[in-house]
């Protein structure tokens, strides 16, 4: 296990080196003026001011030169201060937000991580539920309703869903907010009565014993918490009953039912977690997707993630934020895989033998 585990980590670096590369090739196709708004703050105002920003940071350099430059920076002669560098966290400056974006991570990261917290639960226990109720009722009613769910739940977009949640629980009644506080909320955490341990609104609420800015958080969380689930409910619904299918169809299966085993220990002990491989994958995928920030979810509900900032940055052309955001959340699909790997290997020992 320890071998399987430190052979997928050697692979860590070469993945990375392998993402920075493919985006930063797709910086080239910007011209080297543009290139140059990842190293200033203020734009330069003149072609004199714009030449001498080429000139210092290399953006005419030979792209391998360039690359060195844009993972470890530059010193500046005079200070022998480093400027820029992804590997010391400078990714650029964001025209969008007036901020360096790793600040934007660092201020909408925790957002989108207190939503995918409250949503991962909900989304993964229900649609294995469904997908396995289904599975072992094949052809009866309640099949035939996963069925249908799960072709309008995968086929209706995400954001037409958000829109009618949006209707019926805050424009016809306000049970639930878009946005992530009410100002009350928002006023007190900035007058340094609120305690922030780790950033999420939600726990730093339960650690803070403030139930009422828990619930608060939880009326801004709950539409976008329902709608990431039901579309995701949908795929993995499929995917858990296509893999249910086929295990219940295994010969161990029908050996466990002709020794009298209980047809729930059959299931629960048997089938369902040899069929979990397929569901592991989809699952690791669905988790980098909330992670990465969901554009269309936290736009619609004007929630203030990662994704709304990349929706932002898109409408601007603000080529430097969307990039930044790019190599985060390359970094966290290699993770995330890395952990779905070692997964795999505790669900099915024979992974670590391939």
């Amino acid at each position: 296990m320890a071998n399987y585990i430190i052979r997928r980590l050697l692979l860590v670096p070469v993945l990375l080196i392998g993402v920075t590369l493919i985006i930063f090739g797709m910086l080239q196709l910007l011209g080297p003026v543009e290139r140059s708004a990842l190293y200033v703050t203020d734009f330069p105002k003149n072609e004199k001011q714009i030449e001498g920003v080429i000139k210092k940071y290399g953006l005419d350099d030979p792209f391998f030169v360039q690359y060195w430059r844009w993972l470890t920076g530059v010193k500046d002669p005079l200070t022998g201060e480093r400027e820029g560098g992804i590997l010391f966290g400078d990714f650029g400056y964001s025209r969008t937000a007036s901020q360096d974006v790793i600040d934007i991570i660092k201020t909408r990261f925790p957002n989108t991580l207190d939503l995918a917290l409250w949503t991962i639960f909900p989304m993964i226990s229900v649609g294995i539920w469904l997908g396995v109720k289904a599975a072992v009722n094949q052809n009866k009613f309640i099949d035939q309703i996963a069925r249908v769910y799960s072709i309008v739940g995968t086929s209706l977009p995400v954001f037409v869903f958000g829109l009618l949640l949006l209707m019926l629980l805050y424009a016809n009644n306000q049970w639930f907010l878009p946005g992530k506080m009410s100002d009350w909320v928002s006023r007190l955490i900035y007058s340094g009565e609120f305690k922030q341990y780790t950033h999420l609104l939600s726990v730093d609420a339960l650690l803070n014993l403030r139930f009422d800015i828990f619930w608060d958080a939880m009326r801004h969380m709950i539409m976008p918490i329902i709608t990431l689930s039901y579309i995701n409910w949908a795929t993995f619904l499929r995917v858990t009953r296509s893999s249910m299918l086929e295990t219940l169809r295994m010969d161990y299966v029908t050996t466990a039912r002709s020794k009298g085993l209980e047809e729930r220990d059959v299931i629960n002990k048997h089938a369902r977690p040899n069929a979990m491989l397929p569901v592991v994958t989809m699952m690791g995928s669905s988790i980098v997707g909330l992670l990465g920030g969901v554009v269309i979810t936290e736009t619609v509900f004007n929630y203030p993630g990662i994704g709304k900032a990349a929706a932002d940055a898109a409408s601007q052309l603000d080529a430097v934020t969307i990039l930044g955001l790019a190599i985060f959340t390359g970094l966290i699909l290699i993770i995330s895989n890395l952990v779905v790997d070692v997964l795999y290997a505790f669900i099915d020992p024979r992974v670590r033998l391939s």
